[in-house]
């Protein structure tokens, strides 16, 4: 009998204890619509229309090399009607523009991922050849072909390395275009 009344006092209170955040919440509800009502203005609102047109950013000028070759010889002067400096062979500048679109940034960048997923995947593939010519060694007991075993594997290590290298320079030729991306004024999703 005692645990009945007990059980029904519980449930009258947590029943009492709801209906009580019903209301707060309903009072709460009420308070913020009378807020709203009170602001006038929800701030000001931009478009494409109230902003004023940027130019373009400018490309930086191109890097001038380091130091100019030693196997040129200066010419001392230059023959009546020739032109001031040489053009480059070819006719193509010394360096590419560089892109100006969002198709052009993402191709630039797809391309550079493009080739480090190659290299990682060869130097994963690589890495799979070393650990079976070393079992292969291992599970050997001719010299003579323990010694051709060793050859190649020391051919795939010495690959690996380079591909290792290779995977360093794509990595570092990604962040180059990020970071001339970022000081040319592209948005940063057109490089991701």
């Amino acid at each position: 009998m005692y645990s009945q009344v007990a059980f029904r006092a519980v449930a009258a209170l947590i029943l009492a204890a709801s209906a009580a955040q019903a209301q707060s919440l309903a009072d709460v509800a009420r308070q913020e619509a009378e807020r709203r009502k009170a602001v006038t203005s929800s701030g000001k609102v931009y478009t494409n229309d109230t902003l004023r047109a940027e130019p373009p950013p400018s490309t930086p000028p191109p890097v001038a090399p380091a130091a100019p070759p030693a196997a040129e010889p200066a010419p001392a002067a230059a023959p009546p009607g020739a032109p001031a400096s040489p053009a480059p062979a070819g006719g193509a500048p010394a360096t590419p523009p560089a892109p100006q679109t969002e198709a052009d940034w993402r191709t630039r960048v797809a391309t550079a991922r493009d080739a480090l997923a190659r290299a990682q995947t060869f130097a994963e593939a690589l890495q799979s050849r070393i650990n079976a010519l070393t079992t292969d060694f291992v599970n050997r007991d001719d010299p003579s072909q323990r010694d051709v075993i060793a050859t190649e594997r020391q051919k795939a290590l010495a690959e690996l390395e380079r591909v290792k290298q290779e995977i360093g320079q794509q990595q570092k030729a990604i962040a180059a275009i990020q970071d001339e991306a970022r000081r040319a004024g592209v948005p940063a999703g057109w490089v991701r």
